[in-house]
């Protein structure tokens, strides 16, 4: 995301907002998207979350400083996994989905609560170079969170959309994916470096985020 603020000529004001909007997603939506998982996972019955100290919204229990790297370049990224073991599910293959789901669905909480403080201030307080410097904020932090629950939600291992697979595939399938997870990673991470995901993650990003303003708008 900071280079493509870059790109597109944003002031130093703008990149400096950006920057710490960034910042706050790696120190706070991170550890809220993989406090979700965990969470959800304890709830259906999986202890390894808890023995791994797993289940906490201390961020550095959760952050991969390559995949923070890639949050504030890009605007997506990706924490250190949970460890979930489906095993201990009643319903293995939708156990899985639900935790699996639970990281994306926090981004979109988090971005529907930021637009709503957002549409709250532009509402009560008077323009000025903090205000707008402010709106900027909040409007930065929602569109990366809706960036990272699109990404996360891509079918590619170790992505959260992978996960999901586990419910649609057949095992043997999902399994034959995942003994090659290591090289599919090293893949994405090259696709993000060219730039290749950029456009069609924009595209699905830009949709969602409009829907999402609007649904925070209509209070308003």
């Amino acid at each position: 995301m900071l280079l493509s603020l870059i790109r597109n000529g944003a002031g130093i004001s703008e990149i400096i907002a950006g920057v710490i909007s960034s910042i706050a997603v790696v120190f706070l939506t991170l550890p809220i998207h993989e406090f979700a998982h965990a969470f959800v996972a304890t709830k259906l019955g999986d202890p390894t979350p808890k023995y791994q100290n797993r289940l906490t919204l201390n961020p550095f229990a959760h952050i991969d400083y390559f995949g923070a790297l890639c949050i504030i370049l890009f605007g997506f990224g990706w924490a250190k996994p949970v460890q979930i073991n489906a095993r201990y599910f009643k319903n293995p293959k939708w156990g899985m989905v639900l935790s699996a789901a639970a990281g994306p669905v926090s981004n979109l909480l988090v971005a529907l609560i930021s637009l709503l403080i957002y549409n709250t201030i532009t509402v009560l307080a008077p323009i000025t170079g903090v205000t707008l410097a402010v709106l900027f904020f909040f409007s930065y932090l929602a569109r990366i969170n809706v960036y990272l629950a699109v990404f996360n939600l891509l079918p590619i291992p170790p992505l959260d959309g992978s996960r999901v697979l586990f419910a649609v595939l057949p095992q043997k399938y999902y399994f034959a994916v995942m003994r090659y997870e290591r090289y599919i990673y090293i893949a994405l991470i090259a696709l993000l470096w060219l730039g290749v995901l950029s456009a069609p993650i924009s595209l699905l990003s830009n949709y969602l985020f409009t829907a999402i303003y609007k649904l925070a708008s209509l209070p308003f």
